[in-house]
């Protein structure tokens, strides 16, 4: 399908799961628990788990917002709307976009495992719920539509299970993680090191993808960033930068010198500076405190990292400078709210890079990250 002259790989579309998927697909014994979809309103992104309304609504809710949302969803994403945003209307969706093949995640399923001291069991049961559903979701194309695992962190052994189940039965391209922190351990604790050796051994990226605010630490704190337009400004940088940093500094990039990593939905212009900015510190405190890195940050991040490109994001045109032309992926967000569609790769195309780079950024970075090579 290549689009003027490309061809376009979106490392990071999203589906949206229908209100009942728990109820359909957990496991039996945990059905009297199972999420539910909720339906306030024309694509409602929230969901019921053990009590607790995720993502947390906003209190009091904004009606202005609400109606621009209302508006917004139904005039762009309508057509999809009848279809209940089945996988037909996903297919359709990727033609009309340029898209020769999506790697899906959940929309809902960002959600849904955001609560910390969640009984283990029953978040393990909620991932491989939503991993059947998306397995047949995906086989109206699946040699264009590839999913990414949702798995558990509330249990290492769980998630690590659930890694080999989805790549050996579905043949998954990677695993998604938010970057908030779940029961209070660091990315970086060694407890999680079975899940990054597993990712390694598998050659399987880590995506860490943040969205709406839930009841897990996240460094955009609500009392400061009350309003939607604060909360998705600097919560989406700002959990991922955390999360680098945390990769990087933590060692797990020096323990699996061949784990890849990716941190998706919070822009990539901020990388040059954090990893800079890093770099400053790896240089003096950081020899005290992390005497085992061999590599500077932004060594770690070129050999191992990747970032989100948006369709419009202008400051990407300094990426190339800094190093990292072969660390940036594209990505449409669809069907979220703020997008280009169907107009984002068209967009992309307009932006000041290279045919090299656009390239790379469309395609080549997506396929070395996901395995298509």
């Amino acid at each position: 399908m290549a689009k003027r002259g490309f061809k376009v790989m979106d490392s990071d579309m999203h589906v949206f799961e229908p209100a009942d998927l728990w109820q359909r697909y957990i496991d039996p014994e945990f059905a009297d628990r199972a999420p539910v979809g909720l339906n306030r309103s024309f694509r409602d992104l929230g969901i019921k788990v053990e009590g607790k309304v995720l993502p947390i609504p906003r209190n009091p809710e904004n009606p202005a917002l609400a109606k621009y949302r209302h508006d917004f969803f139904s005039e762009k994403y309508g057509d999809a709307g009848k279809r209940n945003f089945d996988s037909v209307s996903q297919i359709q969706a990727m033609n009309k976009e340029g898209l020769d093949v999506a790697v899906l995640f959940p929309t809902r399923g960002l959600c849904v495992l955001g609560i910390d001291g969640l009984d283990p069991e029953l978040a393990a049961a909620i991932a491989r719920a939503y991993n059947d559903w998306l397995h047949d979701f995906t086989q109206a194309a699946p040699d264009r539509m590839y999913g990414v695992a949702m798995v558990a962190p509330h249990d290492v052994s769980s998630a690590v299970q659930e890694l080999r189940r989805t790549v050996k039965e579905y043949r998954f391209r990677g695993i998604f993680i938010r970057p908030n922190h779940v029961n209070g351990r660091k990315w970086s604790d060694p407890y999680y090191d079975p899940l990054w050796a597993e990712c390694e051994k598998m050659n399987l990226p880590v995506g860490f993808h943040e969205a709406g605010r839930v009841y897990l630490p996240q460094p955009a704190m609500f009392q400061f960033c009350s309003t939607f337009s604060m909360f998705n400004t600097f919560g989406f940088p700002f959990a991922n930068m955390l999360a680098c940093g945390d990769m990087i500094f933590g060692g797990v990039m020096e323990r699996f010198a061949k784990l890849k990593v990716a941190f998706l939905e919070g822009n990539c212009s901020w990388a040059p500076w954090l990893l800079w900015r890093m770099g400053e510190y790896a240089e003096t405190t950081g020899k005290a405190e992390y005497p085992y890195l061999s590599l500077t940050p932004l060594e770690y991040f070129q050999r191992q990292c990747y970032g989100a490109v948006e369709c419009d994001e202008i400051t990407a045109k300094h990426i190339p400078e800094y190093g990292l032309e072969d660390n940036m992926v594209f990505s449409t967000d669809y069907p979220h709210l703020d997008v280009k569609y169907p107009n984002a790769v068209d967009t992309f195309l307009e932006l000041p890079f290279s045919e090299s780079t656009k390239r790379k950024y469309l395609w080549d970075n997506c396929a070395r990250m996901y395995n298509f090579d």
